[in-house]
């Protein structure tokens, strides 16, 4: 018997809650009209969604702009998530020991959707530093974490990631060396399976450069990745091969280990 997709049993009402709760991902605060913008929905049940979440402590008013931000509860869930993955929980003392090796931002990512999603970062004591990441999603063609996350999870996973885009399509290019074209892309892929970290030279931001290297499971299957960054002045093409690929290449094997990974 065929089974329904789970979509087929999905709630509305619930679908437009969730995703009013990620309309503030960008936003400290949102007020009524430009939620009903955002969501494509009526005011009415904007004000309905809105006093259901405030009840249950998801969504507080602010008595000075009478405008919406995220409550109290979204933290108490977010620290639940924490506690309960493992995978963070190891990540955290490797991350600030790279973070202090290094001397730049670390990062912990994994693909969700097609894009990174940044689960959590360490920054070191100085003034000139690249700003953390926790819980953005970037592409995958213009991050060194992407090209990892991608580039070293086999060939199932980067036929699914590009046959998800229509043939000759291009990426947003959002520095002037981002790479934009797919056939390029299949090209660092190859490279970074074959070396085993990626870089970002000024691909995703302009003065920013990136370093990242693979955290396998048990299995061996890439299930997350490991980065630095910091501002181009510092990280230049010779440190990143030198020093900073190093590094976290070092950190992601270190990570690895500890979740069962055996070289």
């Amino acid at each position: 018997m065929a089974t329904k997709p789970k979509s087929d049993y999905s709630i509305q009402t619930v679908s437009n809650a969730l995703r009013m709760l990620e309309s503030f991902q960008k936003a400290d605060e949102l007020g009524v009209s430009e939620l009903s913008r955002r969501l494509r929905l009526h005011k009415n049940n904007v004000f309905r969604l809105l006093a259901t979440l405030e009840e249950h402590g998801y969504i507080e008013q602010s008595a000075e702009t009478e405008r919406y931000r995220l409550g109290t509860r979204c933290l108490e869930l977010a620290q639940g998530f924490v506690r309960g993955h493992g995978l963070l929980q190891r990540a955290r003392p490797v991350l600030e020991e790279l973070s202090l090796k290094a001397g730049e931002t670390a990062h912990l990512a994994v693909l969700r959707d097609e894009q990174v999603v940044h689960l959590d970062g360490v920054q070191p004591d100085r003034i000139l530093l690249t700003g953390l990441r926790i819980g953005d999603r970037l592409p995958v063609n213009c991050t060194a974490l992407g090209k990892v996350l991608v580039g070293c999870a086999g060939e199932t996973v980067r036929s699914g990631f590009l046959g998800s885009m229509a043939p000759g399509s291009r990426f947003h290019a959002r520095t002037e060396r981002t790479i934009v074209d797919q056939e390029r892309l299949i090209e660092i892929f190859e490279n970074v399976e074959r070396e085993g970290h990626a870089l970002d030279i000024e691909e995703c931001e302009a003065g920013m450069c990136c370093a990242a290297a693979p955290v396998r499971d048990e299995s061996g299957q890439v299930i997350a990745a490991l980065s630095i960054s910091g501002p181009a002045s510092r990280l230049t093409p010779k440190a990143l091969e030198a020093e900073a690929s190093r590094w976290v290449v070092s950190a992601a094997e270190q990570l690895s280990l500890e979740i069962g990974f055996r070289f």
